[in-house]
């Protein structure tokens, strides 16, 4: 697979609903946080962050009033027109719910388990084993998802104890990692002896610490075919949890390395979910492995500027942006690769500007109280007054209508030109 920065071997694509995990694209998951015994709210939660652009969304499934309520919330999707793949988290008794719960296994696109705690002792194999039938039956792709939080702690201590005897002990987190993966790996191996198909497996290896899950996910990759989903677990909040998240992903993405991300942040107080979901899209995006929305350069600002105005200006355009993207994105195909410039002062702003699709250069300090706007390398007019806000991005919505709306008609043009030339033919 190539993201257009560095190849890798072909790996197994693994269809999930509309979603194909290792073809090529990136795919961004995102998970909810409500009481999934409440049907409204995590359908709300859902809907909420596959609008935001998530395209698979993972929810707990932990008790049997959370698998009885997931029927109820696809179905609230489906209705809502929300066609996302919903994906079950199972933890400790998965067999017991998917098998009691027959039509929420039918329902969910994927299962994610953990090898850590699928069973203990000698219960594993024999739980283990019930979900893969299930999923095998069900034709369901499988999440063998391990995590450092909670490791098979007899397999650590096996391999902990196997170092200790080698006249050349390897560090404890290096052994921590290769039983991680050997976790991971071996569970895989076990669902395909147990006949569920290879090309319905996807692996995951999470810790929370940058630098352990790159050497983690850069051994998984020279070791298995399966799609690799991607995350630092346990991130963190606000910029600690950005920062971590983007530090890790974006070295392995560099390298060719993950088929879907979740970004795993703690939401500050009150705050929308839909955080993750962003700031997945735009590291990708930063990346240049996928366009999710338009990209919004703005000024950082400085003594020359000698106001908020831009930096209130370039905030209320990426709003204006985000709120539109939901029907841009079905009415105006290619708009995600439009680029806009908000910029502060003469130094860079026309130039910025000009190297926008559409961009805005304003006063800074004892500059003429005018703001030019660039179109396509042009200056097409100067704002001023108090309406500078909402006159630009009339201008932006006008420029998206009239760009994107031509590309829109020319591509249903050819696709009846190509439907007439079939029936004649």
């Amino acid at each position: 697979m190539s993201h257009g920065i560095s190849q890798r071997p072909q790996r197994l694509v693994v269809p999930v609903g509309p979603v194909l995990l290792g073809s090529g694209e990136v795919v961004v998951q995102s998970m909810t946080n409500t009481d999934t015994a409440d049907a409204v709210a995590t359908f709300k939660q859902v809907h909420e962050l596959w609008q935001a652009g998530s395209e698979l969304v993972r929810i707990t499934v932990n008790n049997e009033a959370a698998a009885a309520a997931v029927p109820e919330i696809i179905d609230r999707l489906g209705a809502a027109g929300c066609q996302v793949p919903v994906v079950g988290d199972f933890h400790y008794n998965g067999h017991e719910l998917l098998r009691k719960f027959p039509k929420t296994a039918e329902k969910l696109a994927k299962f994610r388990i953990n090898p850590g705690n699928v069973g203990f002792g000698r219960k594993k194999d024999q739980q283990f084993a019930e979900i893969i039938a299930i999923a095998k039956d069900l034709d369901k792709p499988v999440r063998i998802g391990a995590n450092w939080g909670s490791l098979d702690q007899k397999i650590l201590a096996e391999m902990m104890d196997e170092n200790a005897r080698h006249p050349h002990p390897r560090p404890a987190d290096e052994v921590m990692q290769e039983a991680l993966i050997h976790s991971a790996l071996d569970s895989a191996a076990q669902a395909i002896d147990l006949g569920l198909a290879e090309n319905r497996i996807v692996i995951s290896c999470k810790v929370s610490t940058v630098q352990a899950l790159i050497a983690i996910y850069r051994k998984l990759h020279q070791r298995c075919d399966f799609p690799l989903h991607l995350g630092l677990t346990e991130a963190g909040m606000g910029s600690k949890g950005i920062v971590a998240s983007t530090a890790a992903l974006a070295v392995l993405l560099q390298e060719g390395i993950g088929d879907t991300i979740r970004i795993s942040l703690t939401p500050e107080p009150g705050q929308s979910r839909t955080e993750e979901v962003v700031v997945a899209q735009e590291l990708l995006q930063s990346l240049g492995v996928r366009a999710f929305a338009p990209m919004v350069t703005a000024c950082p600002g400085c003594g020359r500027t000698t106001s908020q105005f831009f930096q209130e200006l370039a905030q209320n355009t990426t709003r204006y942006i985000r709120q539109h993207m939901p029907h841009w994105r079905q009415h105006y195909p290619g708009v995600e690769n439009l680029s806009v410039a908000v910029m502060g002062c003469i130094v860079n702003g026309p130039g910025e500007s000009r190297h926008a699709d559409i961009g805005i250069s304003l006063p800074g300090t004892g500059e003429s109280p005018a703001a030019p706007v660039f179109v396509d390398g042009k200056k097409v007019t100067t704002l001023r007054g108090d309406n500078i806000t909402s006159e630009f991005l009339d201008l932006i919505g006008h420029y998206v209508q009239t760009r994107y709306g031509q590309q829109a008609t020319r591509r249903s043009s050819l696709s009846n030109t190509n439907q007439t030339g079939t029936e004649h033919d």
